[in-house]
């Protein structure tokens, strides 16, 4: 499936177990000839991010793949310009304690 590769592609792209990742339109995803060219494991990580957006760790579970394994394809994916791949917005960052303690403080002084 990888060809014996353990890192996806030459950029060395890291994907995290929570990256998004959606089949880009404009990237030659909906089943054209450049599809047809790709392994099975490319065409079932493609089918089921057609539906909706999936994480990696939904794309392992789902194709009943090692999450190394699925790492490796979708970089080749994205170098093929099949996928776009995207990190959720992360959480607000949560303000310094010292802050929290100046604002009880101040709370208490009232």
């Amino acid at each position: 499936m990888t060809g014996g590769r353990t890192k996806p592609g030459p950029h060395g792209v890291r994907f995290d177990l929570i990256a998004l990742v959606v089949v880009d339109p404009d990237g030659g995803g909906d089943g054209g000839a450049a599809e047809s060219l790709l392994g099975p494991e490319h065409r079932a990580l493609l089918g089921l991010c057609r539906s909706e957006t999936q994480s990696v760790a939904e794309l392992a579970a789902d194709a009943d793949l090692p999450v190394g394994v699925v790492r490796v394809l979708l970089g080749d994916l994205l170098e093929a310009g099949h996928v776009k791949v995207s990190r959720p917005v992360p959480p607000a960052q949560l303000p310094d304690e010292r802050i929290l303690r100046e604002v009880i403080e101040g709370l208490r002084a009232l």
